[in-house]
């Protein structure tokens, strides 16, 4: 599986990393969770690009894009950082492909700029529901979150873990590699920001963050398309029904022995639902 360029583009003050393959077809976008970065979206991307001109990014303050003190992590503005990401690369239309807060980011760009989404994949996805795990809740208290989330190895092992349903996944490569991206200057300040912005450790998954989606999502006229996988430990599956709400045009692909990155935990599978309704 070889590995896409770095690429680098300046979306407003920051300097975005991205990958871009693929020279014909439909565009499409790939949105990370929290935490996350390009990477974890390695198993599909070179299946995309052989049909479709994909790319993927990391969203500001995380992965290798840069990380300023003074952002605003909320979702209104994560989604417009998606947006300014498009105009910046000529990219007028694009299927938008979402795992976790990447999904409530991809679900907010579709509301917001309806002509710029012509189909949306919610992977896992935040934002259909206060549900969240307990880990990630602790994490939003002050001190208690900074404690939590210092970068270490065995905290890195823990996180990967929490995200899969099969722990022989988790590798000491993958352990290196995140470890390696929690440790980057500003990865733990963001990570805090962007959490503390979408939640709180009683409110859950905060209202700022589900309510517009909630309210939007069934009005929506782009086909949509819900992945998840039965044993999430992170956002419960249930969430699937939610998100799927009163969509007139919906997929609902739920993947057992799965845990929180489908993409992840049954590449294959995830790939060829995800071909397939795209070329639908």
């Amino acid at each position: 599986m070889s590995m896409p360029e770095d690429r680098y583009v300046r979306v407003g003050e920051a300097k975005t990393r991205y990958w871009a393959e693929g020279a014909d077809g439909s565009s499409v976008i790939l949105i990370h969770g929290i935490g996350g970065y390009v990477e974890h979206w390695l198993p599909s991307f070179g299946s995309l690009a052989e049909q479709h001109h994909v790319y993927a990014l990391d969203m500001l303050g995380h992965g290798r894009t840069d990380k300023p003190p003074d952002a605003s992590y909320e979702i209104a503005d994560l989604a417009r950082f998606v947006r300014d990401f498009m105009e910046a690369l000529g990219i007028e239309r694009a299927a938008v492909v979402g795992h976790s807060l990447g999904g409530a980011i991809a679900t907010r760009l579709a509301l917001t700029y309806p002509s710029a989404v012509s189909k949306l994949v919610l992977v896992a996805s935040a934002g259909f529901g206060k549900e969240v795990c307990m880990e990630l809740r602790l994490c939003t208290t002050p001190v208690v979150g900074e404690a939590l989330t210092r970068p270490s190895r065995s905290a890195s092992a823990q996180n990967l873990k929490m995200c899969v349903h099969d722990q022989t996944l988790v590798t000491d490569e993958s352990i290196e590699f995140d470890f390696e991206m929690a440790s980057l200057p500003g990865a733990q300040r963001s990570f805090l920001k962007t959490l503390r912005a979408c939640g709180g450790l009683l409110s859950g998954q905060s209202k700022n963050m589900c309510g517009p989606n909630l309210d939007g999502i069934g009005s929506m006229d782009v086909p949509v398309m819900v992945v998840w996988g039965r044993q999430d430990k992170v956002i419960p599956v249930e969430h699937a029904e939610v998100a799927a709400t009163g969509i007139q045009n919906v997929r609902v692909e739920i993947f057992d022995q799965c845990g929180h990155t489908p993409m992840l935990e049954h590449p294959e599978a995830f790939n060829e639902v995800l071909l397939e309704f795209l070329a639908d």
